[in-house]
């Protein structure tokens, strides 16, 4: 299982939102210097997120994305707003592994299908489930589509990765749903990437056993209740 520490860029800095709310962030810094902090500690892929494109469907953060890139050779995966070709394109052209599609990805099928069928081995679609529907633009609505349905329609179209958050228990430090979790896994062949509510060393372990692709690590490695060197040990 692969172990992603996440950098969410907003404003140029990296902050943790609660719950995805814009009016409830702690703030740590320069992104940049927090991915060589995770790099140092023994990371084999980051998590960026921009925070400003969640919500303004612009790649606002792209100069400071390209700056991680630029000064690592692990993988970096980025979502928040990417809804055109024009910022697949340009994230790609910058050394992005992998594009993460949100609400784009529910509301637009012809650029999810044209996005899968330019760069099939790098898109993923980040699924933010809110009892099993999904929620979209920055998690601000959630629509009526149930949160399976729409993973096994994407795998039908070629996606390879999902990132399936609860959003529930996304900055909560309460342990992720792993119910969720694991039915989804269970009924795709994809990669499953688990986010939310990761917070603790038992967590990262129970979500190995599950056998999921990955785990996105936020807030628990900000406010030093994981530590992220034991955790690489470990798993």
């Amino acid at each position: 299982m692969i172990l992603y520490p996440a950098i969410d860029i907003r404003n140029g800095k990296c902050v943790r939102l609660i719950q995805g709310d814009y009016n409830q962030e702690d703030v740590y810094g320069d992104p940049v210097e927090m991915a060589q902090k995770w790099i140092n500690k023994g990371a084999k892929a980051l998590h960026l997120v921009d925070l400003d494109g969640a919500k303004s469907g612009t790649s606002e953060n792209l100069t400071t994305i390209e700056a991680i890139v630029n000064q690592t050779d692990i993988p970096v995966q980025v979502g928040g707003g990417i809804r055109t070709m024009n910022q697949v394109h340009a994230l790609a052209s910058i050394g992005v592994q992998r594009i993460i599609l949100g609400t784009a990805a529910l509301t637009n099928e012809t650029f999810l299908n044209e996005a899968v069928s330019n760069y099939p081995d790098c898109i993923a679609v980040s699924i933010d489930a809110k009892k099993g529907y999904v929620a979209t633009d920055g998690w601000t609505k959630t629509s009526d589509r149930k949160a399976l349905d729409f993973a096994r329609e994407l795998e039908k179209k070629g996606v390879q990765t999902i990132i399936y958050t609860d959003i529930a228990k996304d900055g909560m430090l309460s342990g992720p749903n792993f119910t969720e979790i694991d039915h989804v896994n269970q009924h795709v062949q994809m990669n499953v990437i688990a986010s939310g509510g990761i917070s603790s060393q038992e967590d990262v372990e129970k979500l190995s056993e599950l056998n999921v692709y990955g785990a996105i690590i936020g807030k628990a490695l900000y406010t030093g209740k994981l530590e992220f060197e034991q955790m690489v040990k470990e798993v």
